[in-house]
Protein backbone atom coordinates (compact mmCIF):
# COMPACT_ATOMS: atom_id res chain seq x y z
CA UNK A 1 0.00 0.00 0.00
CA UNK A 2 1.17 3.50 -0.21
CA UNK A 3 0.31 7.29 -1.80
CA UNK A 4 1.99 9.55 -3.68
CA UNK A 5 1.16 13.34 -3.65
CA UNK A 6 2.34 16.48 -5.19
CA UNK A 7 1.64 19.83 -3.34
CA UNK A 8 2.22 23.32 -5.02
CA UNK A 9 2.47 25.89 -2.67
CA UNK A 10 1.74 29.46 -3.04
CA UNK A 11 2.60 30.93 0.20
CA UNK A 12 4.92 29.62 2.64
CA UNK A 13 2.80 27.39 5.23
CA UNK A 14 3.17 24.44 7.76
CA UNK A 15 2.27 20.95 6.44
CA UNK A 16 0.72 18.44 8.60
CA UNK A 17 0.46 14.83 7.09
CA UNK A 18 -1.26 11.83 8.25
CA UNK A 19 -0.33 8.94 5.36
CA UNK A 20 1.97 6.45 7.37
CA UNK A 21 0.19 3.76 8.97
CA UNK A 22 0.17 3.62 12.69
CA UNK A 23 2.16 0.94 14.68
CA UNK A 24 1.12 -2.14 14.09
CA UNK A 25 2.10 -4.67 17.20
CA UNK A 26 2.48 -8.40 16.29
CA UNK A 27 3.26 -7.32 12.71
CA UNK A 28 6.29 -7.23 10.57
CA UNK A 29 6.07 -3.12 8.80
CA UNK A 30 8.46 -2.43 5.90
CA UNK A 31 7.89 0.98 4.78
CA UNK A 32 9.73 4.00 3.31
CA UNK A 33 8.65 7.85 2.81
CA UNK A 34 10.05 10.12 1.27
CA UNK A 35 9.69 13.85 0.90
CA UNK A 36 11.30 16.25 -2.08
CA UNK A 37 10.84 20.09 -1.98
CA UNK A 38 11.72 22.15 -4.92
CA UNK A 39 13.80 18.71 -5.94
CA UNK A 40 16.30 18.81 -2.83
CA UNK A 41 15.09 16.15 -0.26
CA UNK A 42 14.47 16.85 3.26
CA UNK A 43 13.41 15.59 6.82
CA UNK A 44 10.07 16.21 8.30
CA UNK A 45 9.40 16.32 11.69
CA UNK A 46 7.28 13.17 13.28
CA UNK A 47 4.76 13.80 15.78
CA UNK A 48 3.37 10.26 17.42
CA UNK A 49 -0.45 11.27 18.47
CA UNK A 50 -2.75 9.59 19.98
CA UNK A 51 -3.55 6.41 19.57
CA UNK A 52 -0.17 6.48 17.60
CA UNK A 53 -1.40 8.63 14.86
CA UNK A 54 1.98 9.45 12.98
CA UNK A 55 1.99 13.14 11.92
CA UNK A 56 4.20 14.20 10.06
CA UNK A 57 5.28 18.04 10.43
CA UNK A 58 6.86 20.38 7.73
CA UNK A 59 7.75 23.77 7.02
CA UNK A 60 7.36 24.69 3.84
CA UNK A 61 8.70 28.12 1.18
CA UNK A 62 6.91 28.63 -2.10
CA UNK A 63 7.42 25.80 -4.28
CA UNK A 64 6.54 22.01 -4.65
CA UNK A 65 6.50 19.67 -2.78
CA UNK A 66 6.47 15.68 -3.66
CA UNK A 67 5.57 13.00 -0.83
CA UNK A 68 5.86 9.22 -1.60
CA UNK A 69 4.79 6.54 0.62
CA UNK A 70 4.76 2.86 0.39
CA UNK A 71 4.74 -0.38 3.40
CA UNK A 72 4.15 -3.87 3.55
CA UNK A 73 2.52 -5.15 6.51
CA UNK A 74 3.14 -8.94 7.46
CA UNK A 75 0.70 -10.43 10.06
CA UNK A 76 -1.88 -9.28 12.06
CA UNK A 77 -1.77 -6.70 14.59
CA UNK A 78 -3.17 -6.53 17.82
CA UNK A 79 -7.07 -5.41 18.70
CA UNK A 80 -7.10 -2.13 19.31
CA UNK A 81 -6.38 -1.17 22.75
CA UNK A 82 -9.10 0.09 24.81
CA UNK A 83 -9.23 2.71 27.63
CA UNK A 84 -11.53 4.78 29.97
CA UNK A 85 -10.65 7.97 28.54
CA UNK A 86 -11.49 6.88 24.97
CA UNK A 87 -14.66 5.25 26.47
CA UNK A 88 -15.65 8.90 27.94
CA UNK A 89 -14.15 10.92 24.94
CA UNK A 90 -16.11 9.23 21.78
CA UNK A 91 -19.57 9.53 23.52
CA UNK A 92 -18.78 13.37 23.20
CA UNK A 93 -20.33 15.23 20.40
CA UNK A 94 -17.49 16.74 18.19
CA UNK A 95 -16.68 18.75 15.71
CA UNK A 96 -18.20 16.74 12.87
CA UNK A 97 -20.16 14.39 14.38
CA UNK A 98 -22.62 16.46 16.12
CA UNK A 99 -24.14 13.72 18.50
CA UNK A 100 -26.51 16.12 20.60
CA UNK A 101 -28.30 17.45 17.90
CA UNK A 102 -29.44 13.46 16.74
CA UNK A 103 -30.19 12.34 20.56
CA UNK A 104 -34.15 12.38 20.33
CA UNK A 105 -33.70 11.47 16.59
CA UNK A 106 -31.64 8.32 17.44
CA UNK A 107 -33.80 7.19 20.17
CA UNK A 108 -36.42 7.14 17.83
CA UNK A 109 -34.90 5.42 15.97
CA UNK A 110 -32.95 2.81 17.11
CA UNK A 111 -33.15 3.08 20.91
CA UNK A 112 -34.94 -0.25 20.77
CA UNK A 113 -32.05 -2.23 19.75
CA UNK A 114 -30.85 -3.65 22.82
CA UNK A 115 -28.27 -6.40 20.97
CA UNK A 116 -24.94 -4.16 20.01
CA UNK A 117 -24.31 -6.14 17.13
CA UNK A 118 -27.67 -5.69 15.88
CA UNK A 119 -27.65 -2.24 16.28
CA UNK A 120 -24.52 -1.50 14.83
CA UNK A 121 -26.01 -3.49 11.69
CA UNK A 122 -29.11 -1.45 11.90
CA UNK A 123 -27.11 1.81 11.80
CA UNK A 124 -24.95 0.48 9.30
CA UNK A 125 -27.66 -0.07 6.65
CA UNK A 126 -30.09 3.07 7.85
CA UNK A 127 -27.11 5.46 6.96
CA UNK A 128 -25.64 3.24 3.51
CA UNK A 129 -29.26 3.41 2.50
CA UNK A 130 -30.14 6.72 2.92
CA UNK A 131 -27.04 8.37 1.60
CA UNK A 132 -25.67 7.98 -1.97
CA UNK A 133 -22.28 7.84 -2.30
CA UNK A 134 -21.33 11.24 -4.78
CA UNK A 135 -18.14 11.78 -5.23
CA UNK A 136 -16.98 15.74 -4.72
CA UNK A 137 -20.55 16.13 -3.34
CA UNK A 138 -19.60 17.57 -0.06
CA UNK A 139 -17.60 20.32 1.46
CA UNK A 140 -14.93 19.46 3.57
CA UNK A 141 -16.60 21.76 6.39
CA UNK A 142 -19.61 19.58 5.88
CA UNK A 143 -20.87 17.50 9.64
CA UNK A 144 -23.20 14.63 10.52
CA UNK A 145 -26.19 16.83 10.05
CA UNK A 146 -25.45 18.56 6.51
CA UNK A 147 -24.97 15.38 5.53
CA UNK A 148 -28.08 13.39 6.38
CA UNK A 149 -29.80 17.17 4.99
CA UNK A 150 -28.05 16.59 1.78
CA UNK A 151 -28.47 13.10 1.46
CA UNK A 152 -25.09 12.40 -0.57
CA UNK A 153 -21.53 12.30 0.75
CA UNK A 154 -18.30 10.58 0.40
CA UNK A 155 -17.19 8.10 2.95
CA UNK A 156 -16.09 11.05 5.81
CA UNK A 157 -19.33 12.18 5.25
CA UNK A 158 -21.05 8.37 5.81
CA UNK A 159 -18.07 8.16 8.41
CA UNK A 160 -19.39 10.92 10.54
CA UNK A 161 -22.92 10.02 10.64
CA UNK A 162 -23.00 6.71 11.54
CA UNK A 163 -20.47 8.11 14.67
CA UNK A 164 -23.17 10.90 15.17
CA UNK A 165 -25.82 8.55 15.47
CA UNK A 166 -24.03 5.56 17.81
CA UNK A 167 -23.01 8.39 20.01
CA UNK A 168 -26.63 9.97 20.54
CA UNK A 169 -27.64 6.26 21.48
CA UNK A 170 -24.45 5.97 23.82
CA UNK A 171 -21.96 3.67 22.31
CA UNK A 172 -18.70 4.90 22.37
CA UNK A 173 -17.66 5.98 18.29
CA UNK A 174 -15.03 7.59 16.47
CA UNK A 175 -13.18 8.03 12.62
CA UNK A 176 -10.46 5.99 11.39
CA UNK A 177 -8.92 6.91 8.42
CA UNK A 178 -7.26 3.78 6.64
CA UNK A 179 -6.11 1.96 3.86
CA UNK A 180 -8.34 -0.39 1.97
CA UNK A 181 -7.90 -2.94 -0.22
CA UNK A 182 -10.48 -3.45 -2.75
CA UNK A 183 -12.16 0.23 -2.57
CA UNK A 184 -12.62 1.61 -6.11
CA UNK A 185 -11.98 4.51 -7.44
CA UNK A 186 -8.76 3.90 -5.12
CA UNK A 187 -8.45 6.64 -2.50
CA UNK A 188 -7.77 7.21 1.42
CA UNK A 189 -10.57 5.71 3.20
CA UNK A 190 -12.35 6.68 6.37
CA UNK A 191 -14.67 4.59 8.46
CA UNK A 192 -16.72 4.36 11.76
CA UNK A 193 -15.42 2.40 14.89
CA UNK A 194 -17.83 1.45 17.75
CA UNK A 195 -17.26 0.04 20.85
CA UNK A 196 -19.05 -3.42 21.00
CA UNK A 197 -18.84 -6.02 23.27
CA UNK A 198 -15.65 -5.48 24.53
CA UNK A 199 -13.31 -4.02 21.11
CA UNK A 200 -13.72 -1.85 18.77
CA UNK A 201 -15.88 -2.95 15.84
CA UNK A 202 -15.63 -1.00 12.45
CA UNK A 203 -18.40 -0.13 10.71
CA UNK A 204 -18.17 1.27 6.84
CA UNK A 205 -21.73 2.31 5.68
CA UNK A 206 -20.29 2.85 1.91
CA UNK A 207 -19.86 -1.25 1.88
CA UNK A 208 -17.01 -0.32 -1.12
CA UNK A 209 -14.07 -2.70 0.94
CA UNK A 210 -14.20 -5.66 2.51
CA UNK A 211 -13.39 -4.74 6.12
CA UNK A 212 -11.31 -7.48 7.06
CA UNK A 213 -8.42 -6.34 5.04
CA UNK A 214 -8.42 -2.13 6.63
CA UNK A 215 -4.98 -0.61 7.37
CA UNK A 216 -5.15 1.87 10.25
CA UNK A 217 -3.49 5.26 9.52
CA UNK A 218 -5.02 7.39 11.97
CA UNK A 219 -7.95 7.73 14.58
CA UNK A 220 -10.26 10.66 16.44
CA UNK A 221 -12.85 12.28 17.22
CA UNK A 222 -13.98 13.07 13.52
CA UNK A 223 -12.03 14.40 9.93
CA UNK A 224 -10.71 17.18 11.97
CA UNK A 225 -8.47 14.40 14.01
CA UNK A 226 -7.75 12.10 10.95
CA UNK A 227 -6.95 14.19 8.03
CA UNK A 228 -4.45 12.76 5.30
CA UNK A 229 -2.87 16.94 5.23
CA UNK A 230 -3.79 19.64 7.12
CA UNK A 231 -2.40 23.35 5.81
CA UNK A 232 -1.70 25.92 8.42
CA UNK A 233 -1.39 29.62 7.79
CA UNK A 234 -0.28 29.59 4.41
CA UNK A 235 -1.86 28.16 0.83
CA UNK A 236 -1.30 25.53 -1.12
CA UNK A 237 -2.83 22.90 -4.14
CA UNK A 238 -3.06 19.56 -4.06
CA UNK A 239 -1.85 18.47 -7.92
CA UNK A 240 -2.00 15.06 -7.66
CA UNK A 241 -3.00 12.01 -5.41
CA UNK A 242 -2.30 8.57 -6.04
CA UNK A 243 -2.99 5.86 -3.53
CA UNK A 244 -3.20 2.01 -3.80
CA UNK A 245 -3.53 -0.67 -1.39
CA UNK A 246 -3.73 -4.36 -2.08
CA UNK A 247 -3.54 -7.74 -0.47
CA UNK A 248 -2.15 -10.88 -1.21
CA UNK A 249 -4.37 -13.25 -1.85
CA UNK A 250 -8.40 -12.83 -2.74
CA UNK A 251 -10.47 -10.29 -0.70
CA UNK A 252 -12.01 -11.55 1.40
CA UNK A 253 -16.01 -11.67 1.85
CA UNK A 254 -17.44 -9.40 4.13
CA UNK A 255 -21.30 -9.17 5.44
CA UNK A 256 -22.56 -6.07 7.45
CA UNK A 257 -24.36 -8.37 10.10
CA UNK A 258 -20.77 -9.61 11.41
CA UNK A 259 -18.69 -7.72 13.59
CA UNK A 260 -15.36 -7.25 12.68
CA UNK A 261 -12.28 -5.48 14.17
CA UNK A 262 -9.20 -3.85 12.26
CA UNK A 263 -6.44 -5.85 12.59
Amino acid sequence: MGAELEVEITMPTTLEFQIAVAPHPQTEVYESLRFVLNGRPVEPLEISGLHGNRIHKLEAPVGNLRVDYAATIVGQTDPAPITDHDLSMYLRPSRYAEADKFYGFAETEFGTYGDSATLLENVSSWVGTRLNYVAGSSDPIDGAVDTLLSGQGVCRDFAHLVVALLRAVNVPARVVSVYAPGLYPMDFHAVAEAFVDGEWRVVDATLLAPRQTLVRIATGRDAADTAFLDNHKGAINLTWLWVTAVVDGDLPADSIDHLVSIR
